[in-house]
């Protein structure tokens, strides 16, 4: 999945990532505007992911 992608589907991504994570906070996610590398990294820092886990899993929701 690309930033495109990403960004086309972002709010049922975020709904899809708080249910299956609910450990993701609203201000966990507000980071995607205009600071992708750093919700990656905050995502993956709470969810205790790699990059490629992290994009793994966004591509299997």
């Amino acid at each position: 999945m690309n930033s495109t992608e990403i960004k086309g589907n972002w709010n049922e991504l975020k709904g899809k990532l708080k249910q299956k994570y609910a450990d993701l906070t609203d201000d966990d996610l507000l980071h995607e505007e205009g600071k992708e590398d750093e919700m990656y990294g905050k995502i993956q820092q709470k969810l205790g992911k790699t990059k490629e886990e992290f994009k793994q899993m966004l591509s299997e929701l």
